[in-house]
């Protein structure tokens, strides 16, 4: 998101329960995980439908295909509404007084996996030092393990939702004594939303009837989620097209729209207002100083997701100079055989007035960032996939589309920096705002207007890769577990 006075902040009012699902199926008591909170590429769909619905004139078309296999045929150059960018969904409680609703809004974001004690937002999981590669079964590249500072417990873990104020705080890497949290900072999926619980009869899709074809025989079970008056979808959007100019003012032209969202054709609300400056989302360590001093002489950098990532599984090519790449767990700008990060430092933005190839070679010059990847705690994935239309390019068929296993968001990724530099620039580089605008207030309103970094391979632009930055420590059980105190 480039431009940020065409920023827009949207909030999802449901009229109805919503109904969302993944690929896996929901035949007899199989419900088909379908009342989990909506992933990123549901709302960007929903918003990109909703923009052919409006049926806008005089926007860019492109051609059909996808990883660089497009038809070549002229009539098929009506693709539309590739610029849409969006970021969310996340949950927003909008206060109610005299019913009006009135700012501020709070919104809520994923909690971190690190930090699971109820009612607190202190971390109660460190990465270990030892030797963990000769004695475990620690994935490379990583060095070492993660280790619970509590004692073992079956009690309940932490609210799954925090405010920005609660995550700048646990971006401090507070302990876990020491570190209790206002109530109102933390959000419980029960204080969300319920979830419903429904039977239905499986319907044959020729026919449109039930208790024949492929449906004879056949229920479903289905689970609902209905939000609580005072909370929406927030997400922000931007659709800056060549041709149309800002397509989501254009879209909504002032007033409320009505948006299907999910499965079933379920209606929401929808609000927009220019996006607030700051954005509401949690801000990331970005300052040199910020950064633990690790015993090892490195630099401590913590990043933590805040959407879900999806990182594919890459074939080398000698031609092009790219090697093979496991993806999964482990980001794909990260080598799996030494774990040192591949992003580069520097000014890797693209000129206005610099052709592709310029800009990548520019890129390509830029220095690595000195730093690698140490430790992470990566939770089960969840699954990602779709249904598409016929084209002539590449799905002459349509059908289901790729399926996707995303790293979670509140996965979290430890780093080692080779000095306090190297620990901002990785910052500058993971933070979903970027470096600093203005390095000389870090509180300046301008450091957070626009989204600059959506660190996921696939499906950035719908929202997924977005994280922030924070600092660690070595848990010690026999000794202090601070770092140095000279720092």
């Amino acid at each position: 998101m480039n431009n940020a006075n065409q920023l827009h902040q949207i909030l999802l009012q449901p009229t109805d329960v919503l109904f969302f699902r993944d690929g896996r199926p929901m035949e007899g008591s199989l419900a088909g995980h379908t009342a989990a909170w909506p992933l990123p590429n549901i709302i960007n769909h929903a918003f990109h439908a909703a923009l052919h619905r409006a049926g806008l004139a005089n926007v860019h078309s492109h051609r059909r295909g996808r990883s660089g296999n497009y038809s070549e045929d002229p009539n098929h150059r009506d693709r539309k509404f590739g610029c849409l960018l969006t970021a969310g969904p996340f949950p927003v409680r909008v206060p109610n007084k005299n019913g009006k609703t009135t700012p501020p809004l709070e919104w809520f974001f994923p909690r971190p996996k690190d930090a699971q004690l109820p009612g607190t937002v202190a971390v109660t999981l460190r990465p270990v030092e030892g030797k963990w590669q000769s004695c475990s079964s620690l994935p490379t590249p990583l060095q070492y393990a993660v280790g619970n500072t509590l004692p073992p417990t079956k009690d309940a873990t932490g609210e799954p939702w925090m405010s920005p104020q609660a995550y700048y705080r646990y971006l401090q890497d507070p302990s876990a004594p020491s570190a209790p949290s206002d109530r109102s900072d933390l959000l419980t999926d029960s204080a969300l939303a319920d979830t419903e619980a429904t039977i239905g009869i499986a319907i044959d899709p020729a026919t449109g009837t039930t208790g024949h074809g492929e449906a004879e025989g056949k229920i479903y079970s289905a689970c609902y989620l209905r939000l609580r008056d005072e909370f929406r979808l927030g997400l922000f959007a931007e659709a800056a097209d060549k041709e149309g100019g800002d397509l989501i003012r254009a879209l909504f032209n002032d007033f409320p729209q009505s948006i299907i969202v999910g499965g079933q054709q379920r209606l929401c609300t929808a609000h927009r207002t220019d996006a607030p400056k700051p954005l509401p989302l949690p801000r990331g360590l970005s300052n040199p100083e910020a950064f633990k001093f690790l015993s090892g002489g490195k630099f401590a950098v913590k990043w933590v997701l805040l959407s879900p990532a999806i990182w594919p599984e890459i074939n080398g090519r000698d031609k092009t100079g790219i090697t093979d790449h496991p993806g999964g767990w482990l980001p794909n700008w990260v080598c799996p055989e030494t774990g040192r990060v591949l992003l580069k430092s520097g000014d890797t933005e693209r000129k206005p007035s610099e052709t592709r190839e310029a800009w990548r070679r520019r890129v390509r010059s830029l220095p690595s960032i000195s730093a690698r990847l140490v430790a992470a705690i990566v939770p089960k994935p969840i699954v990602v996939t779709g249904w598409a239309l016929p084209n002539d390019a590449d799905r002459p068929e349509g059908g289901a589309k790729s399926t996707h296993l995303a790293v979670p968001a509140g996965a979290v990724y430890y780093f080692e920096a080779d000095s306090a530099e190297a620990a901002a620039h990785l910052a500058a580089a993971l933070n979903w705002h970027g470096p600093l605008v203005n390095p000389s207030d870090p509180a300046d309103p301008a450091n957070f207007t626009t989204i600059r970094n959506r660190r996921s391979t696939l499906l950035g632009e719908k929202g997924f890769g977005l994280g922030v930055c924070g600092t660690w420590q070595f848990y010690r059980p026999d000794q202090s577990d601070q770092s140095d105190p000279s720092r």
